[in-house]
C-alpha cells in the first residue's frame, strides 16, 4: 500500500489526487452499504446510480477543498509534497473551484434526483469535513474523533437515498463505521507521526511518541466493534450468516492489531491499514449473502 505518490503527469491525474481517489472508494462502498441494507437489497439500479454520482461528486469536491486548506501543510511532509498543490501542479483558485463546483453539483443531483435529507447529509459531511476536521488538526489530537464523524456519514446518506428517513439501523451501520475509523487513521497516523511533526499536526502519536495512548484508543474502538455490529442480528434485519461473518471479520480485524501493540512499528502498523481497508468490502459481501440467504 503506497503512502507516498508520485506526482501526476496529466491533468486527468491531478484531479483524480484532488478527489482523494482511496478515500472516496470507502466512501462509496460506505453509501452502497448503507442503501443495500435499507431497501434490502437493489430496487432500482437507476436510482442506485444517481445516489452514487452525487456521492462522488460531493465527495470528490470535499477532497480537493481539503487539498485546498492544507496546501501550506502539506509543503512540510514527505506523504503530500508532491500533491498537486504544493508540487506547483494546478492554481488554488482552479482547485478551489472544483472544489465548490463538485460539491454543488454533486448535492443538486442528490436532492432533485434522490431526496432532500440525502443532498442535506452530503453537504453536512462535506462541511463536517472541511470546516470543522480539518482546522482541528492543527488544534486537537480529538481530531481524529470529531473526523469520524463526517466519515461516517456517508452510510447514513446510502440508508436515507433507499429509504427517505434515518431507522435505527442506520445508526447502527454509522456507530460501526465510527469506531472502524478510528483502527484505521491511528495506522496512518503512526506511519506517519514524523511527517505529522514536521507539519506540526496535533495527532496522537505525536503527542505521545511512545504509543500508549495510540494503542489504548486503537483496541477500545476494536472492541466496541463487537457489540455493535452484532445489533442488526437481534434487532432482526440480518441473519445467521451475517453473525459469524461479521463476528469472525472483527475478531481477525482485532488480531491484526496486535503486532503494532507488540512492536510499535511502521510493518506493524500497515498491517493493520491493510486489515482496515479489507475490512468493509469483505462486510458488504457477508451482508448481501447474508440477504440473499434469507430471501
Amino acid at each position: 500500500m503506497k503512502l507516498v505518490r508520485d506526482k501526476a503527469k496529466s491533468k486527468m491525474n491531478i484531479y483524480f489526487e484532488l478527489s482523494k481517489v482511496n478515500i472516496l472508494s470507502l466512501v462509496l462502498v460506505a453509501t452502497f452499504l448503507g442503501y443495500y441494507l435499507g431497501s434490502s437489497g437493489i430496487n432500482s439500479w437507476e436510482h442506485l446510480f444517481f445516489t452514487l454520482l452525487g456521492t462522488t461528486m460531493t465527495a470528490s469536491g470535499s477532497g480537493a477543498l481539503n487539498h485546498y486548506m492544507e496546501r501550506e501543510t502539506d509543503k512540510y511532509m514527505i506523504r503530500t509534497k508532491n500533491r498537486p498543490l504544493p508540487a506547483g501542479l494546478i492554481s488554488p483558485s482552479e482547485v478551489m473551484a472544483f472544489g465548490v463546483l463538485m460539491v454543488l453539483f454533486g448535492a443538486i443531483i442528490l436532492v432533485s434526483l434522490i431526496n432532500t435529507i440525502t443532498g442535506f447529509i452530503a453537504i453536512l459531511t462535506s462541511f463536517l469535513y472541511i470546516v470543522v476536521y480539518t482546522p482541528l488538526k492543527k488544534i486537537t489530537w480529538l481530531n481524529t474523533s470529531i473526523g469520524s464523524i463526517p466519515g461516517a456519514l456517508p452510510v447514513i446518506g446510502g440508508w436515507t437515498a433507499s429509504t427517505g428517513e434515518i431507522g435505527f439501523m442506520a445508526w447502527v451501520l454509522f456507530g460501526m463505521m465510527y469506531l472502524w475509523q478510528h483502527p484505521h487513521f491511528y495506522a496512518i497516523a503512526w506511519m506517519c507521526r514524523k511527517d505529522y511533526a514536521e507539519a506540526n499536526l496535533k495527532m496522537l502519536p505525536v503527542l505521545e511518541p511512545e504509543g500508549n495512548r495510540t494503542m489504548r484508543q486503537i483496541f477500545w474502538h476494536l472492541l466496541l466493534m463487537i457489540p455493535i455490529s452484532i445489533i442488526p442480528v437481534i434487532q432482526g434485519s440480518l441473519g445467521i450468516v451475517y453473525l459469524f461473518g461479521v463476528i469472525l471479520i472483527t475478531c481477525a480485524f482485532f488480531v491484526s492489531a496486535l503486532p503494532l501493540a507488540r512492536n510499535r512499528s511502521n510493518k506493524d502498523a500497515l498491517l493493520l491499514l491493510k486489515a482496515s481497508v479489507f475490512y468493509l468490502p469483505i462486510l458488504l459481501l457477508i451482508i448481501i449473502i447474508d440477504l440473499g440467504v434469507k430471501t
